[in-house]
């Protein structure tokens, strides 16, 4: 297996690699760019062949397409797509599928996934996620597995979608202690007032919790951000192991991301950011919207036996900057959450129902 960092770029490893695209689906060597028919036939007709045939795929509404089929052991390091832009990025359901396991590891709205959930490009750069114009998704989270990969992609919009992707893989030895990489989407469309919104229940095993993001919409006036998260971790019951101090402090930033002059102010760092910003424009779009990411890659959150994670839909009322205290309260927020993970299974008891398209529509 390939060692992270630069210095590992220097050593000699006995991986092997290899790429699946619509010009190369199987990932096989010296079968790439062979491809007499596809997408971009017309446009390369007077070309021939090994001319960008087979850019991409079409995926009609209301099916599947498998992306990947890859026989291990290996490590997917790398996964890149994008559609014609914004199309169906919440209309879409990504799966990941470990050691031929009926029930996905992943499953993840494209645009969630990639921290664009609101069908709107946002500028992600982070480390292990980028997101580039116009719709450029990468994503560089280690992978490993022993036996089998499968990586489908279900379009449960009303339009057919063009897709462009790229998954970068290497096979070779997978360490004993490696675990499997986990993604979980939840929506809480809204919390309902005074409840939380969680993003993982019941994941039993052991593993490390690597990273949140949320698509959240505020449908109370004031400030929205002052929950907290919770980690109940190997057994806790009501009250957690680690407790923020609120949502703007999970994801890095301090009071209200309010900078004086200039109001919620954009941000996207290697590990965290909140890297997008909708205003209502008084006419269509309604509730203020924002993306927001974090990391836990330096900071990963290890349990053992069990893992819960919440976190409130929690306001200030009227009060503050009229000379009076501040009072908290709860609202009933929008949130859709996705929560990655590794776990040492390869699928988890965990998964919530697969949600429908009502559920993932952006409104």
């Amino acid at each position: 297996m390939t060692t992270f960092g630069l210095d590992g770029l220097a050593r000699k490893t006995g991986a092997v690699s290899r790429s699946i695209s619509a010009e190369n689906p199987t990932g096989e060597k010296s079968a790439g760019g062979r491809a007499t028919e596809g997408t971009g036939a017309v446009a390369a007709s007077r070309l021939g062949l090994g001319w960008k045939i087979s850019p991409s795929i079409d995926i009609p509404a209301g099916e599947t397409a498998e992306l990947a089929r890859i026989a291990g052991p290996g490590t997917i390091r790398h996964l890149w797509c994008t559609t014609a832009p914004h199309q169906a990025w919440r209309g879409t359901l990504l799966r990941i599928y470990w050691e031929d396991e009926a029930e996905p590891a992943v499953e993840v709205p494209l645009g969630d996934f990639f921290c664009n959930g609101w069908n709107v490009f946002s500028q992600v750069s982070s480390v292990p996620v980028a997101v580039n114009p116009n719709g450029g998704f990468n994503a560089y989270w280690p992978m490993p597995f022993r036996r089998a990969a499968r990586i489908t992609l279900e379009n449960l919009s009303a339009e057919q979608m063009t897709l462009y992707y790229q998954v970068d893989y290497e096979l070779g030895d997978v360490p004993e202690d490696a675990t499997y990489f986990h993604a979980q989407w939840r929506r809480s469309h809204p919390v309902p007032f005074g409840e939380v919104h969680t993003l993982l229940d019941g994941v039993e095993g052991a593993g490390s919790y690597v990273g949140t993001y949320l698509a959240w919409q505020v449908n109370s006036p004031g400030w929205w951000g002052e929950g907290e998260f919770k980690f109940f971790l190997d057994g806790d019951d009501e009250f957690p192991t680690i407790c923020g101090t609120g949502t703007e402090d999970y994801f890095g930033g301090a009071w209200n991301f309010d900078v004086p002059g200039q109001g919620y102010t954009a941000y996207t760092t290697p590990y965290l950011g909140l890297n997008q910003i909708l205003r209502p424009d008084g006419l269509y779009l309604s509730q203020q919207r924002f993306g927001m990411y974090r990391w836990h890659v330096l900071d990963p959150i290890h349990f053992s036996a069990d893992l819960r994670v919440t976190v409130q839909s929690l306001g200030i009322g009227p009060g503050q900057g009229n000379g009076l205290p501040h009072r908290y309260r709860p609202t009933s927020d929008d949130i859709a959450s996705t929560a990655l993970f590794y776990l040492d299974a390869p699928s988890s008891s965990s998964r919530p129902v697969t949600p429908d398209l009502l559920t993932l529509e952006v409104d």
